[in-house]
């Protein structure tokens, strides 16, 4: 798929990143270090790491616990959050919360915080949607994320701030983040250092203490990042955007599979199954017409036959300019008894906030501006030509987007 001609902008151009590091993306031994490294004691790192972590201080110079000095040389030497400003808008009578953060360089990013009351046997949940990049290189033709573009990767401290920040709202309100879920804007798996880093802060006891276990990381299929987890063994759950199980509409609706086709995708994620003993959970968006077919949920049944593997079908949320819709209910039902039948755990996921535009990039891609109606045409018509050909069983013979696939 080629770069569409105009791309719009994620970041105000020419505007200069903080060259400060986030206070968050350090990890306690480094913070300590830095305070002993200027006379003073140990403990100040667990003091700075407490407010941030604990409360609801939003610079160090609202620490009372550090001498006025300290705070001035921490404010000096460190960003206490590098969000410099948030817009929350709720939706599903207050059940979600769709949030545009904007950076120091005014790259746009967005995360949305999902509230689930408790219900019988199950405890209320409080799941956050987050992003690991500012854009994305991967292009899926069906993500408003994807039109958008990639601007750049997400520093571990722009990362975390995000869970921070719902952290802060969610304690006002004495309730606690339960989830973290990397499914937001970006590829995690090509900023894969920076989001192995944000994931240990997340888990870590001393710093948010979510625990692994409650954070799944996403991936559109980027194999050796898939490898190098399952090197590691990290207990966190494990999500792949499968979206379809033949390679030639593969092809089309992920454009990496043009470099890692679905096979060698699900062949890593059953290694990494096997190895952490984790359940992978595959996400298929459901676009009608295209991945719903009798056709398409047998190629699935067969690709994950025997697998620790659960789906979730997902309706396509609306995303402009794009020629798709999402499948009927119906047709989704049929195609989950299919994979049911066959012993894949499967559920059907329900969208949320889609009044606010809270699917993966909307919010962003709103403040970006409208394309030229030249440029939506010809992605209309590239969308619609690559997906015929692909039902019609066709390999995509277009190049990998940029910065992507190496």
């Amino acid at each position: 798929m080629t770069a569409p001609t105009q791309r719009r902008q994620l970041a105000v151009i020419g505007q200069t990143r903080d060259p400060r590091p986030g206070l968050s993306g350090l990890a306690p031994a480094e913070l300590e270090a830095w305070f002993v490294a200027r006379g003073e004691r140990p403990y100040r790192a667990r003091q700075v790491a407490d407010a941030m972590w604990r409360g609801v201080a939003t610079d160090a110079a609202a620490i009372a616990t550090l001498p006025a000095a300290v705070r001035e040389a921490v404010d000096g030497e460190f960003r206490f959050d590098t969000i410099v400003s948030t817009e929350v808008r709720p939706a599903d009578g207050g059940l979600t919360e769709k949030a545009l953060h904007r950076l120091s360089d005014g790259a746009l990013i967005e995360s949305v915080l999902m509230h689930y009351p408790a219900r019988g046997a199950q405890r209320e949940r409080h799941t956050l949607c987050i992003s690991s990049q500012a854009g994305c290189a991967v292009g899926c033709p069906f993500c408003a994320t994807g039109e958008l573009g990639f601007t750049r990767d997400l520093e571990t401290a722009e990362i975390v701030d995000q869970v921070r920040h719902a952290a802060r709202s969610l304690a006002h309100n004495g309730q606690r983040l339960t989830n973290v879920v990397f499914m937001g804007m970006g590829e995690p798996l090509l900023n894969l250092d920076n989001v192995l880093a944000a994931v240990q802060a997340l888990a870590d006891p001393a710093r948010l203490g979510l625990g692994a276990r409650h954070v799944t990381v996403s991936t559109s299929g980027v194999v050796p990042g898939i490898r190098r987890l399952t090197a590691l063994g990290p207990q966190f759950t494990l999500a792949v955007s499968l979206h379809a199980a033949r390679d030639s509409l593969r092809d089309a609706l992920v454009p990496l599979n043009r470099r890692w086709p679905v096979a060698d995708v699900v062949d890593a994620a059953r290694d990494h199954a096997r190895a952490t003993g984790r359940r992978i959970t595959y996400e298929v968006t459901m676009i009608s017409g295209i991945n719903d077919t009798p056709q398409d949920a047998e190629a699935l049944a067969a690709l994950l036959a025997g697998d620790h593997a659960h789906v979730n079908l997902i309706p396509m949320n609306p995303v402009a300019h794009t020629p798709w819709t999402a499948s009927p209910m119906g047709v989704i039902e049929q195609f989950a008894a299919r994979l049911r039948a066959s012993g894949i755990s499967t559920t059907i996921r329900r969208n949320r906030g889609q009044d606010i535009g809270a699917a993966c990039g909307q919010l962003a891609a709103e403040r970006a501006g409208e394309p030229a109606a030249a440029a939506v045409s010809r992605r209309r018509e590239r969308i619609v030509r690559e997906s015929a050909a692909a039902l019609r069983g066709e390999r995509s013979r277009e190049p990998l987007p940029v910065g992507v696939g190496e």
